[in-house]
């Protein structure tokens, strides 16, 4: 398997990807969770099977070990998922020596390092991801955390997982919806790091649909890498540096929690996200028509959507604003919108027009 390091001092942690032996997980875990007393497991229904395979080779360490099911979708990014599985720590007298596994995709990712970061103030973390949007996205970095029905992530905390494992076999039987929604994460390191990425990503479109397994091995490798490479030199979202990673979720999380969270897949709105921002980028003559050209034109080579669907509840371009103003990186009032100045390259940028941002959050 591959190993990528995210050099954050003594929190620093290995993400490990590709195609494991079956006793790769035990030696690893043997070496970045040492003294386990025991390992939880906190799995979305979807990949019971996955997360049975995964609790018996932890067995192997460690005998006392325990699964907690929670529904999918968006929904169970709320207070009461997280109190039931406070609740579900208590019962099973989880201590400071715990390890919560999360195995599932951004969701759980989410949802149980929240747990691991609250419980008993910090119980070490294993994010076992699943889905391509959380391999190459939500499992890195460690943000955690819920929704409130009127904005997404506003209540969380940073907390590393002690280890990334990435078994690209999980890919299988992921449907093809929630396999495309993840490569619009994908697109994104593109557009604001890599252009070189971006140019692969183009050429090789035919062999990332089909699940290519040489292909997808580099895909979330250099994703990892790109997103380690952020989150080593910002890791709190101090100096602004991390915020790039935002590109297009600040129309996308509005769009999510306006929609009623799962009428559209996270990727799906952070694709018509992407698209509303880099019209608005061309509009402010920061990019050209030619590169929003190639982002749409990918996107869409990826069955991703560019525009809100009009099969669904209307979206008024008010009510975006509105539910962008709840976004975290608003300060004083005031919007603070990651756009494009080049392919490879975005920027932070405050004081848009609010008359423009409108023109642009009508799908």
């Amino acid at each position: 398997m591959r190993s990528i390091s995210v050099p954050l001092d003594s929190r620093a942690y290995p993400i490990h990807i590709g195609v494991p032996e079956a006793t790769e997980l035990c030696l690893a875990v043997h070496q970045y969770c040492s003294g386990a007393s025991s390992f939880i497991l906190i799995a979305d229904r979807n990949v019971l099977p996955i997360a049975q395979k995964i609790r018996e080779s932890l067995a192997v360490n460690v005998s006392n070990t325990a699964m907690v099911e929670i529904p999918s979708g968006e929904a169970s990014k709320s207070i009461e998922q997280l109190g039931r599985l406070w609740q579900q720590m208590a019962l099973l007298r989880a201590d400071r020596q715990a390890v919560i596994v999360a195995v599932g995709g951004g969701v759980v990712g989410d949802l149980a390092g929240f747990l691991a970061a609250s419980w008993n103030r910090g119980v070490r973390l294993l994010q076992v991801p699943t889905t391509l949007l959380s391999m190459v996205d939500s499992s890195v970095g460690g943000k955690t955390g819920i929704n409130l029905p009127q904005a997404k992530n506003v209540i969380g905390a940073f907390w590393q997982p002690s280890m990334v494992w990435i078994d690209l076999r999980s890919l299988d039987s992921l449907p093809e919806r929630e396999f495309k929604s993840g490569l619009a994460e994908v697109v994104k390191y593109g557009v604001i790091m890599d252009p070189d990425f971006f140019g692969w990503l183009e050429v090789n479109a035919k062999s990332i649909l089909d699940r290519d397994v040489q292909v997808l091995e580099y895909l979330v490798s250099r994703c990892c890498e790109l997103k380690a490479q952020v989150v080593s030199a910002d890791e709190h979202e101090t100096t602004g540096l991390r915020a790039i990673l935002n590109y297009g979720h600040t129309f996308g999380h509005a769009i999510e929690a306006l929609a009623q969270y799962g009428t559209y897949l996270h990727g799906e709105a952070i694709s018509i996200g992407m698209t509303m921002a880099g019209r608005l980028a061309v509009e402010l003559h920061r990019w050209t028509e030619q590169e929003l050209g190639r982002q749409t034109e990918l996107l869409e080579t990826f069955g991703l959507p560019t525009r809100l669907s009009n099969r669904h509840e209307p979206i008024s371009p008010e009510s975006m604003v509105q539910a962008m103003m709840l976004d975290k990186k608003t300060s004083h009032g005031q919007l603070r919108l990651i756009l494009p100045s080049r392919l490879g390259h975005v920027e932070t940028v405050k004081e848009v027009p609010i008359d423009a941002i409108l023109r642009h959050a009508d799908g």
